[in-house]
C-alpha cells in the first residue's frame, strides 16, 4: 500500500525544510564575514579581560580576614558581651527596660536616633572567637522581640516598642544543642519565640548578655551608631562555673566592624544586680555597607557592558548591511516568508552570540576570582547553582541584547541609528547605576523599567531583611530577581522583533 502525503503536509514539511535552509543560509553568511566573526571573539576575551584586570589591580594583601559563618557565608560579628561559661545544660533569664541608640553628626557630636535592628538581650556563642556559632534572643530598636540563630536565621517574637513602660523578659535555655528562646510581658505569663538546634557549641559555652548597635543608613552610606540597653532581674540556673562576669567588645578589628563614635567604647556596669552595657557593631550576615572591600562575581564580570556594545554592533550590522548594500530585496524573495527570514537571523544570531557569552563568563568567572584571592581580596561566596545561572544569564543577556539590535537595525534600516539607540537603552542606564552618586530611587528604577534590568542575571548577593542596608544596584542588589530582570529585556526584544517583522512585511516589499 502506498502512502499518498496530502497537499497541506507536503506544504507545511516543503515549509519546514524551506526555513531550515534560511537558517543555513543566514549561518552561512554570518561566518563568511570575517569582522562579524571577530566581533564575537572580542567580545568574549573582552568579558575575560576585564576579570583579568580587576583580578590583578585588587590587592588587599594583610587585610583583616573575614569572619565566617557556620554556613560558609560571611558575616559581622562585633558587639558588646557580657558573660560566663556555661557547662553543660542550664538557663539564664533577664529584663530589658531600655534600649537608648545614638547616631554621630560630626566629630565628638551624637544626637539620640532611633536604629531599628539595634539589639539587648541574651546570647549563648561557643566562643568569642568571630563566626563562632550562637543563638540569642533580644529586644531590637523597631522589630520587637526576635531570636536569630547562626546570623542568618531570624524569628519575631512579641511586637511593639521596648520602653519603661512596656519592658521585655527574656529567657534562653540550653539542652543539649536545642537552644529554647521565650520571652514574656510581665515576667510571669511566658511565650515560646522558637528554638534552634546550634551545634558546635561544645560541652561548655559563653552565656550572657549582649547589645549591639549596626550602622544606620544615612543618605547613599552609613553611619556608626552605639546603644546602650538597661538590664535587671538576671537570674540564671544550671552549670555556671564562676559566678563572675566579664565583659569586652567581641571582634575590634574585624573588618566588618564601623567602630565606636570618637571618644566612645563597649562599657557596662554592675549595680545591685543591675547591668547598663554600651556596645556597637552587629551579629549578623555580612553585606556590601559593612564589608566594602568584598568582590562579588558580578565585579568581576565588569567587562560585560564593554563586550555587548561589540554584540550591539554586530547586530545591527546583520541586517543594516544589507540594507546598505541593497541585497534584503534578494535575501527576502530567497526566503519563505519575509518574518521567516528575520526568525532565521534572530536564531544565527542569538545562538552566536549566546555562545560568546558563556565562553566569556565560563572562563571570567573562575579566573578572575583565583586572582583576585591570590591579592587578598575577599570574594563573597556563590554556590555552584548561582554560578551557573550567573554564567547562562551573561550568555542569554548577550543573546537577546544581539537580537534587540536586530530588530532596531530592521526598523531604522541604517547601523549608526540603530547601534546608539540600543546602547542608550541597555548599557547607558547600567553606566548610571554603577555611579556611587547616583540616588538609589533613580538606580531602582532604571533597573525595573529599562532593558538595563537584565543584569539581574549577575547578582549574587542576599537581602537579610534583618539587616539594614543600602541596597542599590551600585551595591550589587537589584530591584527585581535574576530572571525576573532578565525578563523585562526579553519582553522588549519580542515586541522589537514583532514590530520589526511587520514592518518587513508592509514597508520592504
Amino acid at each position: 500500500m502506498t502512502a499518498t502525503l496530502t497537499p497541506s503536509r507536503s506544504g507545511r514539511r516543503a515549509g519546514r525544510n524551506g526555513f531550515a535552509r534560511v537558517v543555513h543560509a543566514e549561518w552561512t553568511k554570518f561566518r563568511t564575514v570575517r569582522g562579524w566573526v571577530t566581533g564575537m571573539v572580542a567580545a568574549a576575551l573582552v568579558v575575560v579581560l576585564f576579570a583579568l584586570l580587576v583580578g590583578v589591580s585588587s590587592d588587599q594583601k594583610g587585610s583583616p580576614p573575614v569572619p565566617i559563618g557556620p554556613g560558609g557565608e560571611p558575616v559581622t560579628d562585633s558587639f558588646s558581651f557580657v558573660h560566663q561559661p556555661l557547662a553543660g545544660n542550664g538557663s539564664i533569664t533577664v529584663s530589658v527596660s531600655a534600649l537608648n541608640s545614638s547616631v554621630p553628626e560630626g566629630p565628638g557630636d551624637l544626637r539620640p536616633g532611633v536604629v531599628p535592628w539595634a539589639k539587648a538581650g541574651l546570647i549563648i556563642k561557643a566562643s568569642t572567637r568571630q563566626g563562632s556559632p550562637y543563638a540569642a534572643i533580644m529586644a531590637t530598636g523597631s522589630h520587637g522581640v526576635r531570636m536569630q540563630d547562626n546570623y542568618v536565621n531570624d524569628t519575631a517574637g512579641l511586637p511593639g516598642p521596648l520602653s519603661a513602660a512596656a519592658v521585655r523578659w527574656l529567657r534562653l535555655d540550653r539542652s543539649g544543642d536545642a537552644i529554647t528562646g521565650s520571652a514574656s510581658a510581665d515576667g510571669t505569663h511566658w511565650t515560646k519565640v522558637g528554638t534552634a538546634h546550634v551545634s558546635g557549641l561544645g560541652s561548655t559555652a559563653q552565656v550572657g548578655l549582649f547589645v549591639a548597635s549596626p550602622p544606620a543608613v544615612d543618605g547613599m552610606g552609613t553611619r556608626g551608631s552605639v546603644s546602650t540597653a538597661h538590664f535587671g532581674d538576671l537570674r540564671v540556673q544550671g552549670g555556671w562555673a564562676s559566678g563572675k562576669w566579664t565583659g569586652g567588645q567581641v571582634g575590634a578589628e574585624s573588618p566588618s566592624f564601623a567602630g565606636y563614635p570618637e571618644n566612645m567604647s563597649g562599657s557596662f556596669t554592675e549595680s545591685d544586680g543591675r547591668f547598663t552595657v554600651t556596645g556597637a557593631g552587629d551579629i549578623a550576615p555580612a553585606v556590601r555597607d559593612t564589608l566594602p572591600t568584598g568582590g562579588t562575581l558580578r565585579e568581576l564580570l565588569t567587562g560585560t557592558f564593554a563586550a555587548l556594545i561589540v554584540v550591539i554592533v554586530v547586530g545591527a550590522l546583520f541586517i543594516t548591511t544589507e540594507y546598505r548594500k541593497n541585497l534584503i530585496h534578494v535575501t527576502l524573495a530567497a526566503g519563505p516568508g519575509r518574518s521567516r527570514v528575520l526568525v532565521a537571523k534572530a536564531m544565527v544570531l542569538g545562538g552566536v552570540t549566546f555562545v560568546a557569552g558563556l565562553a566569556g563568563a565560563v572562563v571570567a568567572g573562575p579566573l578572575g576570582e583565583r586572582l583576585a584571592r591570590a591579592n587578598g581580596v575577599y570574594i563573597f561566596p556563590v554556590t555552584s547553582s548561582t554560578e551557573l545561572r550567573v554564567a547562562l544569564g551573561t550568555a542569554a543577556l548577550f543573546a537577546t541584547a544581539s537580537v534587540l539590535a536586530l530588530s532596531v537595525g530592521t526598523m531604522f534600516r541604517h547601523s549608526a541609528g540603530a547601534v546608539t539607540t540600543v546602547i542608550v537603552a541597555i548599557v547607558l542606564p547600567h553606566i548610571l547605576t554603577a555611579l556611587p552618586f547616583m540616588p538609589g530611587s533613580v538606580s531602582n528604577w532604571l533597573t525595573r523599567v529599562t532593558p538595563a534590568a537584565a543584569f539581574a542575571v549577575q547578582q549574587t548577593l542576599v537581602r537579610y531583611h534583618q539587616v539594614t542596608s543600602n541596597y542599590t544596584p551600585y551595591n550589587g542588589y537589584y530591584p527585581l530577581a535574576p530572571w525576573a530582570g532578565f525578563a523585562v529585556l526579553a519582553g522588549y526584544a519580542v515586541v522589537s522583533l514583532a514590530v520589526a517583522g511587520v514592518l518587513l512585511r508592509r514597508r520592504d516589499a
